[in-house]
């Protein structure tokens, strides 16, 4: 079947604009009418577009995510949460464990968990608290969802922690990077400063709080 450019666009959702640079790169070869209008063969242009998987064959990932090796134990609790939540509402999900500071944008579950969401393979996005994903950042994830059709689903979104607490956690995140690498520095100084931050963030840091770890 012969269609438009912007029709053509529309069936494969890329842009007109895409359609020309695949022309000049001598990857399509549109028919012209007398015109001299470009007429674009559905079939072919079907085969250089991947198709993402139906709604029916994409599936639930929980991620669950803590911050250093000796808080596994609520790695744990975050995978049983998640694992008793989907099977209550009848989702089969598959869960992504990850090890790291939230400040880290390389970390190897996230950058798995990305990849696949961008490969259209899943259907629904399951986290405990919003800062699992990241503490800054968070959004644009959820905007990679949007975009690729990917349901988010924050078990406790309700439980929205108070503008002190956010801050602490902030602090904590940030000392805890900074102290993997000051701890290695010969300097007493830079070890003996960072222990006393962590000290001071951890006693005013509520040990329940939304999200913490």
């Amino acid at each position: 079947m012969k269609v438009s450019i912007g029709k053509a666009a529309r069936e494969l959702g890329v842009s007109p604009e895409t359609l020309r640079r695949w022309e000049a790169a001598g990857k399509i070869r549109p028919e012209r009418t007398p015109g001299g209008h470009r007429r674009y063969d559905l079939a072919t242009l079907y085969g250089l577009v991947p198709r993402h998987p139906q709604p029916q064959d994409r599936i639930t990932i929980a991620y669950a995510r803590v911050s250093s090796h000796d808080q596994k134990t609520d790695l744990d609790r975050q995978v049983a949460l998640l694992e008793a939540f989907c099977a209550a509402n009848g989702w089969r999900c598959e869960v992504i464990r990850d090890l790291g500071s939230g400040l880290n944008y390389h970390k190897r579950g996230l950058r798995e968990l990305i990849r696949r969401i961008c490969t259209g393979q899943v259907g629904r996005l399951v986290i405990t608290h919003k800062d699992r994903l990241l503490r800054f950042g968070s959004e644009l994830v959820f905007s990679l969802c949007e975009h690729f059709g990917t349901e988010v689903v924050i078990i406790n979104a309700s439980e929205e922690a108070s503008f002190e607490e956010e801050l602490v956690q902030d602090v904590l995140e940030i000392v805890t990077v900074f102290s993997a690498r000051l701890y290695g520095s010969r300097s007493r100084k830079n070890r003996e400063v960072m222990r006393r931050l962590k000290e001071a963030a951890d006693a005013i840091c509520p040990e329940d709080a939304p999200g913490s770890g």
